[in-house]
């Protein structure tokens, strides 16, 4: 058994073995040695219980060990001389000499170089004499505001205009008082990085050297959600981290806005809130709880209506600065064109009652054809006075600034003739329906309405009014017999219809001679029911965007249609669901099957595919029915409108935008022409239907129309997929327009 040699220990078991005479314990004792004092823990008899192993303790003493004061001070600076070495091979970055919790010593600075090449600067201090500079406090002295060089760099000229207007515009530097404005770029030109350069500068620095706002918020449709957060991520590169929310129980998107709303400091974790309309509609008390420092609305022409409830939550929003963004501002109505104006920048145009007495009354009757001189002359006033109000919060680009960075983009309006069935079902309608008939009583009913979108759906496709004709409606009464014997909706017949002819000899030559990708698109979900037939009929793979289709699916199904390994070949898009915003450059060729009353609506969706990435040339293709109500639909886009006239957004709005003239003239068929909008501009351009240049009069085209070039040759086609439509006997004659003569391409 072992047992301790403690001194201690060795002295208990050695008192209490004195009366134990059998046990005998070996205790250790010191060598015999030269005699020496007595150390402690020694006894009378010289035994020592002290561990041989432990060393004597040092006498210590009170007195210190003086040194020369000199000495003492060398001996200090030899300690401080030797600075920190960073242990890295050939470390030449900063020593970290400043530490944590004390403020920065020293002059403030920008924080990016604004004299390094390519910078962007947006805000320049004012020079200074030598007398302001020793006057002037050093903590309170400006600095200048440079863009993160990581998106200057990638910023086109037209870009960092755009991003230097914006800034002026929402720090009030522009309209005094004032922090909003419209960016109205047409699509394509980079509308959205120019926001994000916008917020990233906001949030990071200011003159005065510190965030300018701490969050900010961007909503937009709930299909584009998913867009900018892309984008964000593909710009900034994870330096932030915003919140997007498309999607949820109405618990969850609460708690993650009050949480958002309750950030505070310099270093929010995530400062940037995307957001769909409907979505801040149905949450918009959580965010009006708190105060935001900037708002952005993508696809801003929804707010075109200050009554709904959409314009009425995002402007009792607690933020001042506002950015509306629209690639199709609307410009014609000057109410609406008040609700957008007044969102950003209220009060710049005074109330409602204040500009339709000022504005709008008199630019409304200077534009009558009945006006007097004088009443002409103040209306051009008011709408100098309008429009200079208004420039300086609004700042607007063509597309063709693209042209320089983008490939040639063909745009060709296609006429088809009615089959035979088509035909006789469009006249038997028009005898027996008699809409003109009705409308010569003064007034619009709701049958007028109805016919419109009968006689559209009629152009589209005989399948799109067979139950009416079943069922026997007003207009098709007996027009069962005028279809072939044994006619079935269930499979589709391309021949019944002109414009679904062309279609499929559009798609069967572009897929058998080139490996490009098409966008059709039309305003009817049923319309595009019949383009999957259609597809499945030819073996066409294809995917299909409409209003039915969750936000999170648009995304994924968007990301796998532009990658180059997809496998799919069409894509079906609802420009009601997905016109606007969308980037398809996946696909170089688009179909507009039907026109829209709302020419916005038409370049929204036609602006899909000619966008920036885009590589190959695209090509336009607007489908029209020969001598019908598309025709008249596409004239009206056309025609130069003044401000007096409106935009027609829905059928119903028909009434207060059109005369009963106007109406009776929809209402008619003209079978005898190749197209009834050249007919209608007499364009000089052409002889016996041939295109001459110049004109042979010597004039210019002063027609609407002038930017169109009317052929029916084929030589002059410059599409190889129209060609072999020809060639295969398809009737049709069309307009071309092209940015090729933008860029220096005869």
């Amino acid at each position: 058994q072992r047992r301790s040699l403690a001194p201690s220990q060795l002295a208990k078991r050695k008192a209490g073995d004195e009366d134990d005479e059998e046990e005998e314990e070996e205790d250790w004792k010191p060598p015999a040695g030269r005699k020496r004092q007595k150390a402690a823990g020694e006894t009378e008899s010289g035994e020592c219980y002290r561990s041989p192993f432990r060393k004597p303790l040092a006498q210590l003493t009170n007195r210190s060990h003086c040194l020369d004061s000199s000495q003492h001070e060398a001996f200090i600076r030899s300690i401080l001389s030797k600075p920190f070495r960073v242990p890295i091979p050939n470390y030449k970055g900063p020593l970290g000499l400043r530490s944590l919790g004390v403020k920065r010593a020293g002059v403030r600075g920008p924080l990016h170089d604004p004299f390094e090449e390519g910078a962007l600067v947006l805000y320049e201090p004012p020079v200074l004499s030598a007398h302001e500079q020793l006057k002037i406090d050093k903590d309170k002295a400006p600095v200048h505001v440079v863009v993160d060089p990581v998106l200057s760099r990638v910023l086109r000229p037209h870009q960092r205009e755009g991003v230097k207007f914006l800034w002026e515009c929402v720090t009030s530097r522009r309209i005094p008082g004032s922090h909003g404005c419209i960016m109205a770029d047409e699509m394509g030109l980079g509308k959205t990085l120019q926001c994000i350069t916008l917020m990233w500068t906001l949030l990071r620095q200011s003159p005065d050297c510190k965030p300018e706002i701490e969050k900010a918020v961007v909503v937009s449709p709930s299909s584009l959600v998913r867009n900018w957060y892309n984008e964000v991520e593909k710009w900034l590169g994870g330096r932030i981290q915003p919140l997007a929310i498309d999607g949820g129980s109405k618990d969850e998107i609460d708690r993650k806005l009050v949480g958002f709303m309750n950030q505070r400091g310099l270093r929010v974790p995530s400062p940037i809130l995307i957001i769909s309309y409907e979505t801040f509609r149905l949450h918009a008390e959580v965010l009006q709880k708190g105060s935001v420092g900037l708002v952005i609305c993508d696809e801003g022409h929804r707010l075109k209506n200050s009554e709904n409830q959409t314009y009425q939550a995002l402007n009792s929003l607690n933020t001042p600065r506002r950015v509306l963004i629209s690639g199709t501002p609307i410009q014609n109505d000057l109410l609406e064109y008040f609700s957008l104006v007044h969102f950003v920048n209220s009060g710049i145009l005074g109330t409602a009652q204040e500009f339709k007495r000022h504005f709008e009354m008199p630019i409304l009757k200077g534009r009558d054809a009945d006006a007097s001189e004088a009443e002409r002359h103040k209306g051009e006033e008011r709408l100098k006075e309008l429009i200079s109000i208004v420039n300086r919060c609004l700042i607007r680009r063509t597309s063709d600034i693209l042209s320089k960075y983008l490939p040639v983009k063909i745009e060709q309006v296609v006429c088809c003739r009615l089959t035979p069935l088509q035909t006789e079902l469009y006249k038997n309608f028009l005898k027996q329906a008699k809409p003109v008939e009705e409308l010569k009583e003064g007034k619009i009913s709701v049958s007028s309405l109805s016919s419109i979108t009968s006689l559209k759906k009629l152009c589209n496709h005989p399948a799109l009014i067979y139950d009416k004709c079943v069922e026997e409606e007003e207009g098709f009464m007996g027009a069962l017999g005028l279809f072939p014997s044994g006619y079935s909706t269930k499979s589709l017949e391309p021949q019944l219809s002109g414009k679904m002819l062309v279609l499929d000899y559009i798609l069967a030559v572009t897929k058998s001679t080139s490996n490009d990708k098409v966008v059709l698109v039309s305003n009817y979900t049923q319309t595009l029911d019949l383009f999957e037939k259609l597809c499945r009929n030819r073996r066409y793979l294809y995917v299909r965007l409409d209003g039915t289709m969750s936000i999170k699916k648009r995304a994924k199904i968007v990301e796998r249609f532009n990658s180059p390994s997809s496998p799919e070949f069409i894509f079906m898009l609802s420009s009601k669901a997905g016109g606007c915003g969308l980037n398809l450059i996946g696909a170089n060729r688009l179909v507009m099957f039907d026109p829209d009353w709302n020419p916005a609506n038409d370049e929204q969706a036609m602006a899909r595919v000619w966008r920036d990435g885009q590589k190959k040339m695209c090509y336009i293709y607007r489908l029209l029915s020969t001598g019908t109500i598309e025709e008249k639909i596409f004239q009206r886009q056309t025609h130069k409108k003044a401000l007096s006239s409106c935009v027609v957004d829905e059928e119903q709005d028909v009434e207060r935008h059109f005369s009963l003239g106007e109406l009776k003239e929809l209402f008619t068929l003209n079978e005898n022409t190749t197209s009834d909008t050249h007919d209608k501009i007499k364009c000089p351009r052409c002889v016996n239907g041939h295109q001459v240049r110049p004109p042979p009069d010597g004039s210019d085209c002063t027609s609407d129309l002038s930017q169109w070039q009317h052929c029916a040759d084929k030589r002059r086609l410059q599409d190889s997929v129209l060609k072999a439509a020809w060639d295969a006997a398809v009737t049709f004659t069309f307009y071309q327009h092209s940015h090729e003569e933008q860029r220096g391409i005869p």
